[in-house]
């Protein structure tokens, strides 16, 4: 009926400084609820062709800026994005499913930090210089914007991974396109109402909202957009290489994990165990940096599960909005269901299932009811072989599994197709670099986790993905490098 239909929030495309309707729309739910809440714009070749369009023209304005004024926007577009950081944290809690509480303290914060991170560092590059008296040559190297760069993030940490593209790419003098999650598109849309007045220039920064499928693939393959940044699954990633190789696009892709915690019998538990918690629950399981194979060594084995799982049945599943509220929604019903296929195989498999899903019940607050809600689920006496060691599940689900010596831990550990993170908990120093430095992984945090310096590398090793970024590596991808030789 039309009287519903009006209560719906309804996304337009940010084409050229505008807000632009589209001819169609994809409905958008609310995880908590299993409710349509939100209407968004479905997309494709035309609207993306506009975007890029508008990209281009914008180009050699903000490109020829300073750095200086280009910093001074970004930091502008931060303290406007923290100046609404209550009302960001509230969408992305309603749109994503996440904890309010997770939202304020990690999302959005992270979201403003990231702008002025690179707000910051992009005034602090430096380029090479080499001298070759023999030749009376002098060789230096010079960095421009590349040009309209294609971005597409994913659903989990809307506005903290769309920002992580959009900063460094404006930065460096790029004009960008992106494209959120059809599912998760309310923040995207509310930052584009603070960019005027942030003072980014009119088609400096287009969003074009829709699926993967039809407006991520128009922009994978348009002719005039050389750059992709992408976010998201394995899959996907091979088809944006696919789509994009005729072009022969420079690409980042960061993909899925299947990351391990390995815990020698010399670990901390008093720290060891509520960090590991929070590495296997975190935002619902749903960071590619989560920690779902749990090796712990043999001597602490029991204790390690015992303690384990009584600390993750106290973990508060409900309401992402009520505050004391641990736990939130899964993104959709589909990703709930495979979610709990995992845990299903896993029963079959012969393994045990110890708290969580099929063994508590769970009691939603009455408007949940119909929401994607999941207890965090813990599984031990799981095959190395198993899907449910080898996939990445990406929801509230982790394995437990015991290890004899260091050797092999390291073996099992790498055995899957994936390299992104891993983490080590040991109090023997020497054992932490040695492990560290055979982990096939990007990141290896050691009694800690999810610590991140934003000036280092971050990416993955195998299927994990393809390039670094940070500080440099950011600067150095969305930026083209030439070298030029005088001789005098």
């Amino acid at each position: 009926t039309m009287a519903h239909s009006k209560a719906l929030l309804v996304l337009e495309n940010f084409i050229a400084g505008k807000f632009v309707p589209c001819s169609s729309y994809i409905d958008s739910y609310n995880p908590s609820t299993g409710e349509v809440y939100c209407r968004v714009p479905d997309s494709g070749k035309e609207e993306v062709e506009a975007a890029v369009k508008a990209a281009k023209a914008a180009f050699p304005i903000w490109s020829s800026k300073s750095p200086l004024e280009r910093s001074r926007v970004l930091n502008k577009l931060a303290d406007l994005i923290e100046h609404d950081l209550e009302a960001f944290a509230q969408a992305e809690s309603k749109d994503q499913g996440k904890t309010i509480l997770f939202a304020r303290t990690v999302d959005i914060p992270r979201a403003v930090y990231n702008f002025r991170f690179f707000a910051s560092s992009i005034l602090h590059h430096m380029t090479e210089c080499t001298q070759m008296a023999t030749e009376g040559c002098v060789h230096y190297t010079s960095r421009t914007p590349v040009g309209v760069a294609g971005l597409i993030s994913p659903w989990n940490l809307p506005l903290y991974l769309l920002t992580w593209k959009i900063a460094p790419a404006i930065a460096c003098g790029n004009t960008v396109v992106a494209k959120p999650s059809e599912m998760t598109s309310v923040t995207a849309w509310m930052m584009c109402k603070l960019l005027e007045k942030a003072g980014v220039p009119h088609g400096v920064v287009n969003v074009v909202f829709g699926m993967g499928t039809k407006a991520g693939e128009a922009l994978v393959c348009h002719p005039t957009v050389p750059l992709i940044s992408f976010t998201g699954s394995t899959l996907t990633a091979q088809r944006i290489m696919e789509k994009s190789a005729p072009h022969c696009k420079r690409l980042s892709l960061e993909l899925g994990g299947k990351n391990p915690a390995i815990i020698f019998d010399d670990a901390d538990l008093s720290q060891c165990i509520p960090t590991t918690l929070r590495s296997s629950f975190a935002n619902q399981g749903e960071i590619c940096l989560c920690t779902s194979r749990i090796f712990v060594q043999r001597g602490i084995y029991s204790e390690f599960l015992k303690k384990f799982v009584a600390e993750a049945k106290k973990w508060k599943v409900g309401n992402p909005l009520d505050p004391t509220v641990d736990v939130g929604a899964l993104i959709s019903k589909e990703h709930l269901e495979k979610v709990r296929s995992y845990v299903k195989k896993a029963q079959a498999e012969g393994a045990q299932v110890l708290c969580g899903e099929g063994v508590d019940s769970l009691a939603l607050p009455s408007g949940n009811q119909r929401g994607y809600f999941m207890l965090p689920t813990v599984i031990a006496e799981v095959k190395d072989d198993s899907c449910c060691m080898q996939e990445e599940i990406f929801g509230p689900v982790t394995c437990v599994v015991a290890f004899d010596t260091e050797e092999e831990v390291i073996e099992r550990a790498n055995s899957v197709k994936y390299g992104l993170a891993a983490t080590v908990w040991s109090s023997n120093v020497g054992r932490v670099h040695r492990v560290a430095q055979k982990l096939q992984a990007g990141l290896v945090w050691t009694n800690c986790w999810l610590i991140r310096d934003l000036n280092l590398p971050f990416g993955g090793m195998k299927a994990s993905g393809i390039g670094r970024e940070g500080g440099k590596d950011s600067y150095e991808f969305f930026t083209e490098v030439k070298t030029i030789t005088i001789k005098h």
